[in-house]
């Protein structure tokens, strides 16, 4: 079987860039929806942005997930005897979860990037190999993160905003409040991210801290953080006569800097949890021809397969990321900087903790939780839920939709290559 290696890297690197593409048209998109919603951000700041912090989310934080993907979801050792069967499953999971991706992004869905590519993992293994080749067990850890995710950071974000509000809005002084106020914000974002980063160890790229060390290296990136913020508060310039048509849009400003800080950790966020998505199944194809067929355990990610999942994903922002950005930048509920810091804050910390477990959860769901965490926090009013509905569908649909799709392709790479 291996006679057709070659074939196999290059098919795997083609869909492994479509479902890259299909990363960044679609989760991307929706991670950065909250600045370019609120305004905060021009979509060209926030492909900027994506593109530096996903890699470097990806890089450093992103190889635990890649290892849940792969070996958590099925059964690796069956399939010892007949690594073409692998083979075919990951070619087969890249092309159904990009196709998926593009119908979603399409219809501005925010759907799951992680759930596309686990139900079309689990949909070849089951029906191609084998019920007992897929653990349920992970798979019902995934159903439950459904409800987990989105719950847990929609209540942060709904804690977050009205900590804005009791500190900021419904004071005598707004505007000085926030000048206050908001560097805190500013390093408890700098403080979060670098904390479960260390946590999570570094170790793939020879840096290893203990606990006491890592709380000292996130202090000082907080503090950091906090002190460009500071910088770029402190060269703002307020206008007394814009308040008179919106109260509070020099309180705005003030939270825009903000928003920048929050949208470079939800980007860093996102490339350690779902970067994974795009290049994991890539991965595992050029390990298993490398190898001449043995299945192992584990593989070195090489750079050039994450520079070819980057790439993808500033290509799918770029050229088709606007229309996901409209629905959960604009559709679920009106956004400004104070809420979107809010709801992105929320979310990267669910994500960035996520990513330390290895759980395989989704941006989206976290992400569009807490926006409608924000939404909730101003009363139910606030949030279209019409918008709310379609997207819950489309979270329910996205599952089998993935499985039924690599289903398809499973055996027509079976049929064309042979087994």
């Amino acid at each position: 079987m291996m006679e057709f290696g070659l074939t196999f890297i290059i098919l795997a690197c083609v869909f492994g860039l479509f479902m890259a593409w299909g990363v960044g048209a679609n989760d991307v998109a929706n991670a950065m929806a909250t600045s370019v919603g609120s305004k905060a951000l021009t979509i060209k700041q926030a492909i900027i942005i994506a593109a530096v912090f996903e890699f470097l989310g990806a890089f450093l934080a992103g190889g635990q997930v890649t290892a849940t993907i792969r070996k958590g979801m099925i059964d690796a050792d069956l399939m010892a005897g007949s690594p073409e069967l692998l083979v075919y499953g990951m070619m087969a999971a890249l092309l159904a979860a990009g196709i998926w991706l593009l119908i979603a992004s399409r219809a501005g869905w925010p759907v799951s990037t992680t759930h596309s590519i686990v139900g079309a993992i689990v949909g070849f293994a089951a029906v191609g190999l084998g019920i007992e080749a897929v653990h349920w067990a992970k798979v019902g850890t995934i159903v439950m993160s459904w409800v987990v995710s989105p719950v847990t950071s929609g209540a942060i974000a709904f804690a977050l905003f009205m900590s804005v509000q009791k500190l900021i809005f419904n004071t005598d002084d707004p505007l000085a409040n926030a000048r206050r106020y908001v560097p805190g914000y500013i390093f408890l974002v700098g403080f979060i991210v670098a904390l479960v980063t260390m946590l999570k160890g570094l170790k793939h790229i020879g840096l290893e801290l203990n606990m006491f060390q890592s709380y000292l290296v996130a202090i000082g990136v907080g503090i950091v953080t906090m002190l460009i913020g500071i910088y770029f508060i402190r060269r703002l310039r307020f206008d007394p006569d814009a308040d008179r048509d919106y109260h509070f849009t020099n309180v705005e400003k003030v939270f825009g800097v903000l928003m920048m800080v929050t949208a470079c950790a939800m980007a860093f966020a996102h490339g350690s949890n779902d970067v994974a998505n795009a290049v994991g199944p890539l991965a595992a194809v050029v390990s298993i021809v490398q190898n001449e067929g043995e299945v192992t355990q584990r593989s070195l990610m090489a750079p050039w397969i994450l520079l070819l999942g980057g790439v993808g994903i500033v290509a799918g922002l770029m050229m088709y990321g606007h229309k996901v950005i409209a629905t959960v930048g604009q559709g679920i509920t009106e956004l400004t900087p104070s809420r979107g810091f809010a709801a992105t804050l929320a979310a990267a910390t669910t994500v960035v903790i996520a990513s330390g477990t290895g759980l395989p959860i989704s941006t989206t769901h976290t992400l569009v939780g807490a926006v409608l965490g924000v939404g909730m926090a101003r009363g139910i009013a606030a949030v279209n839920m019409a918008v709310v509905r379609t997207i819950f569908m489309s979270w329910i649909v996205t599952l089998p939709a993935g499985a039924i799709l690599a289903i398809l392709f499973f055996f027509m790479f079976k049929g064309i290559f042979g087994s």
